[in-house]
């Protein structure tokens, strides 16, 4: 994005921050209707995600819910914008959080923690309620924009909410960041091309990450799921749960399963909230033609 456009997009930024909650899922949703033609691509990724998670659905079901989760990929724009600019006022009582005090021991005891979620719309404003809840800001691991001129602004709106971000790929700065005690919010159900394994997300096999254990263990960290939903109401159900028994095991490919296990059951409370415009199974066993 050239960099004369981005005054546009801090007013559209300072907007969606100051917008009544009801006001900014109208507006995403308006924005999504309006801008479905040119949403052609993502549509067809998630229609096709959808069908082949959701085999049990009928036809007509399985169109409604890939629309809808593209809907709340664009209202999930708004959301993120809400979560770097929003005055503290506008978002106080926003969330319901569950299972604070798992988050707090961990600190408490001076450990880094790993918060294990998946890619729903409105992770980075469920991360900012976190960190408003807890008193402290919450890290967060990004892929870097490809646009210098944006990323440079992604990341002086991040900072100033979460703290310097880490990148995709700084494995060090991530480590970095757990031994000195910090909490993290980490994901890795996007499709890897490393260090990875197929193991199976709603039964298809999906090249998955299998180096978390190894980053917990490094980071002497420790593991807490961390899942969020938007309500009927467009309040904020958040809830970190205790860690997962048994994980780590001695079987990183296991992990892996579990964690994958564990995010579908998420998916599946609110499967409209989740990121199906990825392409989550771009990478796919030997043998096996491609599905995009």
């Amino acid at each position: 994005m050239p960099c004369f456009f981005q005054p546009l997009l801090q007013a559209v930024a300072w907007l969606a921050g100051r917008l009544p909650q009801r006001g900014v899922l109208a507006l995403g949703r308006a924005l999504a209707w309006g801008l479905w033609p040119a949403l052609g691509s993502r549509r067809r990724i998630a229609r096709i995600n959808v069908d082949l998670c959701f085999p049990g659905l009928g036809a007509a079901a399985r169109r409604r819910l890939a629309d809808a989760s593209v809907v709340n990929t664009v209202v999930g724009a708004l959301e993120l914008l809400r979560a770097w600019h929003a005055p503290p006022a506008v978002l106080r009582g926003l969330a319901d959080i569950e299972g604070l005090d798992h988050l707090r021991a961990a600190l408490g005891r001076g450990q880094g923690v790993l918060l294990m979620c998946g890619h729903f719309t409105h992770t980075e404003l469920a991360v900012r309620l976190l960190g408003e809840a807890l008193g402290r800001p919450v890290r967060v691991v990004v892929r870097r924009h490809n646009d210098a001129c944006l990323e440079r602004w992604f990341e002086r709106s991040r900072a100033a909410v979460y703290g310097p971000s880490i990148g995709k790929k700084d494995v060090r700065g991530l480590i970095r960041a757990l031994q000195a005690g910090e909490p993290v919010v980490y994901s890795a159900d996007q499709n890897f091309t490393y260090q990875n394994a197929f193991v199976p997300f709603f039964g298809v096999p999906a090249a998955t990450l299998t180096a978390t254990p190894e980053l917990v263990r490094r980071g002497r960290a420790v593991l807490l799921p961390f899942w969020y939903r938007r309500g009927d109401d467009g309040r904020y159900r958040i809830r970190i749960e205790a860690g997962w028994p048994g994980w780590p095991s001695d079987d990183p490919v296991e992990d892996a399963a579990r964690y994958m296990r564990e995010l579908e059951t998420v998916v599946r409370e609110c499967p409209e909230q989740y990121l199906w415009a990825h392409r989550r199974f771009k990478t796919r066993p030997p043998g096996e033609a491609p599905v995009y």
